[in-house]
């Protein structure tokens, strides 16, 4: 369970270093002009937002990652629920896969 606290505090870090994205049509934009890095979808979205958030990022070979729930992801963040961030830093981005990879699953696509 540690890891996952120090995925969420990462979340934290690149939100207030500017480099995290939330919102549906905002992060499937960073998808198709390749700025995202990682996208982290909530456990517990619907499996029609889980399956549009995989193909997209399969089609763009964007690293995807089901972690958490949407209150936990919102609370690290310092906003209300989120069901989809996308961290458009590659740097925060291998950081908070490293530790997200440890209790969930991360499709590591078109590396």
């Amino acid at each position: 369970m540690k890891q996952n606290n120090k995925g969420l505090s990462q979340l934290g870090m690149a939100m207030r270093a500017g480099k995290l994205i939330t919102g549906d049509e905002i992060v499937l934009k960073a998808v198709r002009n390749r700025q995202a890095h990682l996208v982290i979808l909530a456990g517990d979205a619907s499996a029609n937002t889980k399956k549009k958030f995989r193909d997209k990022c399969g089609t763009y070979g964007i690293q995807l990652a089901e972690a958490f729930d949407r209150e936990q992801l919102g609370r690290a963040i310092g906003k209300p629920e989120r069901v989809v961030l996308a961290v458009t830093d590659a740097q925060f981005g291998k950081m908070i896969a490293s530790h997200l990879s440890h209790n969930t699953e991360v499709d590591h696509i078109g590396q």
